[in-house]
């Protein structure tokens, strides 16, 4: 464990989207806002997971501006503060950029932290263990060394990196010879049984002030443009960030330190990546089916079948995935499920916004969801929080029509069953004054229907 006076800080990556996962996951909700399992998101859970070992205060998480409102409505529900905690990045530029980021706003409040570095969208299953390998972690940091948590690998993954081991350091780690891509096969089985292998987990710890140093030998340019960013406030420019280099931390250091070890660790982790490997971590039924939502499955074994909103009913069925959300369904031979992703990129390419969004939208006042799309017009259902207030679409005439709850619109108060219409241009603020969610149906007819 670190020295008691070494301050040691927990720095989440919550940057990513998880496109193996659509269409649950999507640019506007990412898999680490997602509920897979369970009652909390796979953030909140690596938050929880966290906090035995790092202090509340000293929690950092590095996400993307349009993830922040949503990122701290996830905080507020297991009793934490945003404050200071969230990061905000205007844009994306992999992890090495990321993480530098946290360690110089770090560095401006101690000089001298352990940092600890988790993707946010990682689950593990033994967190008592995770635990003990962590203090080992931290340990190993406060004495200087850049460490990688190494999973121990269980059969030959084609889909991780790996790492190998050499001679041993301390409290269980060895030294980490060499990164290596993600290999055939083949290769995996040869790494399987040479035993000195390890899946690479993108978790890390190592001292702000040693990592900074790794930079200023191995990555210069990266450092000094972003030493020209003005980071003493929330917001940085999306102009100047986006000049800093697309860099993984992987590439950018942690193959090149001379000071980097590797702690053998099995503690039941998985990054998620895909519905198959989501499928592998959960539990399973006498079918061998992991089924979530309103299912009915009739001879029907191997498969991952899940609901949001609708029923769904197989029959005779091996080895799927089948994921239904309000406005799109996912079908897939389970074991090649993660080509989703190439799906993905088509839809992208095509322009639509299922990649972007879901049907419901939340906002930190409440929620939107589009009910209805047509060419005549939009109905969307508003759901605004006790003592909470949002604005009514402006640029087109609408209506609103009060399902539940009081409250004010524009200068009128209203209950269930009040009207209330806008013309082009009009904006309203719609505001609940109620101990109860106030419920509003907004219809906006379009530019022709007007016409």
């Amino acid at each position: 464990m670190a020295d008691a006076e070494t301050p040691v800080y927990a720095v989440l990556l919550a940057g990513g989207v998880g496109s193996r996962l659509w269409p649950v996951s999507r640019d506007l909700s990412p898999k680490q806002l997602v509920k897979f399992f369970g009652r909390d998101s796979l953030i909140q859970a690596t938050v929880k997971r966290l906090l035995p070992v790092t202090a509340a205060d000293n929690i950092r998480i590095v996400c993307g501006r349009e993830h922040r409102d949503e990122i701290t409505r996830h905080l507020k529900e297991i009793g934490l503060a945003a404050g200071d905690r969230i990061i905000c990045e205007p844009c994306g530029r992999n992890t090495a950029p990321a993480i530098l980021l946290a360690v110089l706003k770090i560095l401006q409040l101690e000089k001298e932290a352990v940092l600890c570095v988790f993707p946010a969208d990682h689950v593990i299953k033994d967190a008592a263990v995770f635990r003990d390998r962590l203090r080992s972690a931290i340990s190993l940091a406060d004495n200087g060394y850049v460490v990688t948590f190494g999973m121990t690998p269980h059969y030959p993954e084609t889909g991780y990196g790996y790492i190998e081991g050499g001679d041993d350091v301390s409290d269980g780690a060895l030294k980490a010879e060499r990164f290596v891509e993600k290999p055939d096969l083949a290769t995996a089985r040869r790494y399987l049984e040479a035993g000195n292998f390890f899946w690479n987990s993108g978790m890390f710890a190592f001292r702000a002030s040693v990592i900074l140093e790794e930079f200023k030998q191995y990555q210069p340019d990266l450092l000094h443009k972003m030493m020209g960013i003005d980071l003493s406030g929330e917001q940085f420019l999306a102009a100047d960030y986006i000049r800093l280099p697309d860099i993984s931390i992987d590439y950018a250091i942690m193959e090149r330190t001379r000071k980097g070890a590797v702690l053998p660790s099995d503690f039941g982790w998985s990054d998620i990546g895909s519905w198959k490997s989501l499928y592998d971590f959960l539990p399973k039924d006498k079918d061998n089916n992991v089924i979530d939502g309103d299912v009915i499955a009739q001879e029907t074994r191997n498969c991952f079948i899940m609901s949001h909103e609708r029923l769904i009913a197989t029959n005779r069925l091996e080895n799927l995935v089948i994921v239904e959300t309000p406005d799109s369904i996912f079908v897939s031979d389970i074991d090649t499920s993660r080509n989703v992703k190439s799906i993905v990129a088509r839809l992208k390419e095509k322009g639509r916004t299922e990649t972007i969004r879901h049907r419901t939208i939340v906002h930190t006042w409440g929620s939107l969801t589009v009910l209805d799309r047509r060419k005549g017009g939009d109905v969307t259902r508003l759901i605004i929080r006790p003592d909470a207030a949002c604005h009514s679409v402006a640029g087109q005439a609408h209506s609103l029509t009060v399902l539940e709850g009081t409250g004010r619109i524009g200068e009128l108060e209203v209950e269930r069953g009040s009207t209330f219409t806008a013309t082009a241009g009009e904006v309203l603020q719609i505001e609940n004054r109620g101990r109860e969610s106030l419920v509003v149906i907004q219809v906006t007819l379009s530019q022709d229907e007007k016409r």
